[in-house]
């Protein structure tokens, strides 16, 4: 899969045993304290060993579980900043989909894009409300076709 442009890859190799493990550790110890509400304080040392306090608001606190939570599973994670312009070909990557597919998807005005130059951009927030929609609708689909199973048993 292509890197997208400006993304930011959190390490060049998978997570190792023990990083697995202070990643699961730490998303616990996340986990334990979270309410969905209510900042999350958590004291940490510094470089010189003095405890520093840090205020984790909800959604940091979801996003950094989240994050860890692949770290733990051995995952390679990369961040794409939400208005991060894609390639036709990054975007494709993304949606696990080829690029003359995902280019018809573009023409059909399925996604919406611009075009530098010759070639077509895609911001990465408009990709990924594409994706949150079309995961969506294979879930309810799934959800009929299973409905639909269970009758016939």
């Amino acid at each position: 899969m292509t890197v997208p442009a400006f993304a930011e890859e959190l390490g060049d190799r998978l997570p190792s045993a023990n990083e697995r493990a202070a990643a699961n550790q730490l998303r616990q110890i996340l986990a334990a304290q979270a309410t969905n509400d209510t900042d999350q304080r958590l004291r940490v040392l510094d470089e010189t060993g003095k405890p520093a306090d840090i205020i984790l608001a909800p959604a940091l606190s979801r996003l950094l579980m989240e994050l860890l939570r692949h770290v733990g599973r051995g995952d390679a994670v990369t961040l794409v900043p939400v208005s991060q312009l894609l390639t036709t070909q990054q975007a494709a990557d993304i949606l696990n989909v080829s690029r003359p597919f995902f280019v018809s998807l573009l023409k059909k005005g399925d996604i919406e894009h611009v075009t530098v130059g010759r070639h077509r951009r895609v911001r990465a927030e408009n990709l990924f409300a594409y994706k949150k929609a079309r995961d969506a609708r294979r879930s309810v689909a799934l959800s009929e076709l299973a409905e639909m199973d269970a009758e016939h048993l």
